[in-house]
């Protein structure tokens, strides 16, 4: 089974999330001990992510999925600044990469970076690429086809240098290897539950503090606008159960697939005209 595509959700994170669906099944926005109930589990996952991540809690906003946290960094910085130039790479998750061309469509110029024979994007080839318009880089951490992890960093730190958004789309990362989004440097990071043993239909998008969005979708006053609708109660506690997890196990999870990598790699190669 493919793990990088989707993931059985845990045990631990199903106990986690059934209360939520018959007894505690209050709308967080209401006033009474059903949606206080509801509003604290809510906030309670909000800090997991957060811890996850080293983001603060304010800083995280619960969405449907990556797709719609890309969407919403995505279109919510272009919409903010009306025109512009954006900075990808040929080798975007369709998340990202059909936003851009959507955005194309509506007057906004994209440059899609070239990346190399290991799929890793030039850090001098974003600087180079930076115009007086530029509004957004958003440059994926790992990708979900072929694993590179991309050099967000040093991109980060590019763009902060340039005051240029940086957006990147950790959907592949979280919960598997270390993302400290205050080491990286990162204005925007998206993030989803069913790649790390949480619910599908869920996800969360990081805000940098004074990073302007745009709403791309309009409500009520949701995740500080950012997400109008009732929230998905259940799945932002599986959310938060699964990062809180991740984070626990992170350390034996990743000795344990190393181990079981290298084993694989070994038993390819030790077969006649096998190659790598």
């Amino acid at each position: 089974m493919d793990n990088a595509a989707t993931t059985r959700v845990d045990d631990e994170v199903v106990k986690a999330m059934l209360p939520y669906f018959t007894g505690k099944y209050g709308n967080a926005s209401s006033l009474h001990s059903f949606g206080t109930e509801a509003r604290d589990a809510i906030e309670k996952s909000r800090e997991m992510v957060a811890s996850l991540i080293g983001a603060e809690r304010e800083e995280i906003i619960f969405t449907a999925g990556g797709t719609e946290s890309d969407n919403i960094a995505i279109k919510g910085t272009a919409f903010r600044e009306g025109k512009g130039h954006i900075i990808t790479c040929q080798i975007e998750h369709p998340a990202v990469m059909n936003t851009c061309r959507y955005l194309e469509k509506k007057g906004f110029d994209v440059t899609y970076l070239p990346v190399d024979e290991y799929g890793l994007v030039n850090p001098g080839d974003v600087e180079d690429a930076i115009r007086d318009d530029t509004i957004l880089i958003t440059i994926m951490h790992a990708n979900n086809e072929i694993g590179t992890i991309e050099p967000a960093d040093e991109i980060s730190r590019i763009a902060r240098g340039r005051g240029v958004v940086f957006h990147t789309d950790a959907v592949q990362t979280v919960g598997k290897i270390p993302v400290d989004v205050k080491k990286m440097g990162v204005d925007m990071l998206s993030l989803s539950s069913h790649k790390i043993y949480g619910p599908k239909g869920v996800g969360a998008l990081y805000i940098k503090k004074g990073t302007k969005v745009e709403p791309i979708i309009h409500g009520g006053g949701h995740e500080r606008g950012l997400r109008p609708s009732t929230e998905n109660v259940p799945g932002i506690v599986g959310l938060g159960k699964a990062c809180e997890i991740a984070g626990k196990r992170m350390e034996s999870d990743v000795r344990r697939l190393t181990d079981m990598r290298d084993r694989l790699i070994k038993g390819v190669l030790e077969i006649e005209e096998s190659y790598l």
